[in-house]
């Protein structure tokens, strides 16, 4: 079976290729794709919003099954700040220092530190029938940034259980916690039969 991944992140295609290991699947990203597709405006207020309009408009356009996530970090004491606002919290999509200087210097001294990763993974058929599944991880803010690995928030990210942060992990260590891990193998239990199939053109009826 194809399926088309919505990104053009290349970390994020990283990681969903060695967590998703379904050996049945055929997984091109954006860049990969023979024909330019759309951009989509992740105008959505919701991870599930935003997960569900890719992965929709980009099968539609692609005639391919998709495979869309929309994640990022909610922070109890900041009211679920950035949300999904999580990749341009500071301004600028992607700008990973200058969203952790942010997300920092809003927090300040709160002793609340508590934090969640989420991540929401929608699969929609060529015909643009869709499903999700949810994976969250949830931890602490460190109070500066620490190690080199991994992207985004993971330099201030400590999973409850650990003392590390996903930054000074390996990409295994990080891979078998993360919010985007759980989300996958949510998506492996969920639709392990449809991806056993060669070519399905949808969603089984009754779904």
């Amino acid at each position: 079976m194809r399926i088309l991944l919505a990104t053009r992140n290349p970390h994020k295609a990283r990681e969903i290729r060695e967590i998703l290991q379904f050996p049945q699947l055929d997984v091109l990203t954006i860049p990969e794709f023979p024909s330019p597709l759309p951009e989509v405006v992740e105008d959505g207020h919701t991870f599930e919003e935003n997960a569900i309009k890719k992965a929709l408009t980009l099968a539609l356009a692609s005639h391919l099954w998709t495979l869309a996530d929309d994640s990022g970090i909610e922070v109890e004491a900041l009211g679920g700040e950035p949300g999904v606002a999580s990749a341009h919290y500071a301004g600028e999509h992607g700008n990973d220092a200058a969203n952790n200087a942010l997300l920092l210097q809003k927090l300040g001294p709160n002793s609340n530190r508590r934090a969640r990763f989420r991540c929401i993974l929608a699969l929609s058929s060529p015909h643009g029938r869709c499903q999700y599944v949810e994976g969250q991880c949830s931890g602490m803010i460190a109070p500066t940034p620490r190690g080199q690995n991994g992207f985004g928030y993971d330099p201030l990210f400590i999973p409850d259980g650990h003392t590390r942060t996903f930054g000074e992990m390996s990409a295994g260590e990080k891979n078998a916690l993360s919010h985007r891990f759980r989300a996958l193998q949510a998506a492996r239990t969920k639709w392990a039969a449809l991806f056993a199939q060669p070519n399905p053109s949808d969603w089984p009826t009754g779904r």
